[in-house]
């Protein structure tokens, strides 16, 4: 008799309807989980990682100065240099251009480039001024796009030719006093080089005001 009520309830609309919404509940579950797994892999795209690979270098980068590991502060500054260039072409031909990567292409270039530049100055390959003005730019363009979402309500401000210029011209002078460093065949950083790298970085600097002033006046 018991095993004929356990087969009856088995059996019973009762025991198929549970099933069915045990299936349903696990079909759901396993939609989700992978719907949000595709979501994270669609942000953590190739263009992305470079990004986000060449924020983690930075420490790694600023380490090895410190224990004068000078070959290692090249080659680590020239791959992030290369992830800078490969991210925005990889982005551009895939067309996986993402709100985060916005975001962190820029971020991850200034706390390169501040913090080469702030450790270069401390054991004097970079002269002062130089570093002071880099950072004095930086502040202000960050300071402007504060002042710019608050009155315009926009957050979105173009990179122009001009600043990517300086990125270039900044990034070249970094990889010259690293290799002027670790091999010294190359003659002294001629002092010119400071100057056209304080003088792009100081109009670029003026660009992104004019354009942030534009755009407030506009709205």
């Amino acid at each position: 008799m018991q095993a004929a009520w356990i087969e009856t309830q088995v059996s019973g609309p009762a025991f198929k309807y549970s099933l069915t919404f045990l299936h349903f509940s696990f079909y759901t579950l396993y939609s989700e989980f992978f719907k949000g797994l595709g979501g994270i892999v669609g942000v953590l795209n190739i263009p992305n990682t470079l990004t986000i690979a060449r924020i983690l270098i930075i420490p790694v980068f600023v380490t090895s100065i410190i224990y004068k590991r000078y070959n290692y502060s090249l080659y680590l500054f020239i791959i992030a240099a290369l992830t800078d260039l490969f991210d925005g072409l990889f982005a551009r031909m895939t067309n996986q251009k993402t709100a985060l990567g916005t975001f962190l292409d820029p971020l991850a270039d200034k706390f390169l480039l501040v913090s080469s530049f702030i450790v270069l100055t401390i054991y004097g390959w970079i002269p002062k001024w130089l570093t002071i003005t880099v950072i004095s730019r930086d502040i202000i363009i960050v300071i402007g796009w504060l002042i710019l979402y608050l009155i315009a309500g926009t957050s979105k401000v173009d990179p122009s030719v001009l600043g990517k210029t300086t990125i270039w011209v900044q990034s070249l002078l970094i990889a010259y006093v690293l290799i002027d460093i670790k091999f010294s065949f190359l003659p002294d950083i001629p002092f010119i080089l400071f100057l056209l790298t304080a003088g792009i970085t100081i109009v670029s600097g003026l660009q992104y005001i004019y354009r942030g002033l534009k755009l407030t006046h506009a709205n």
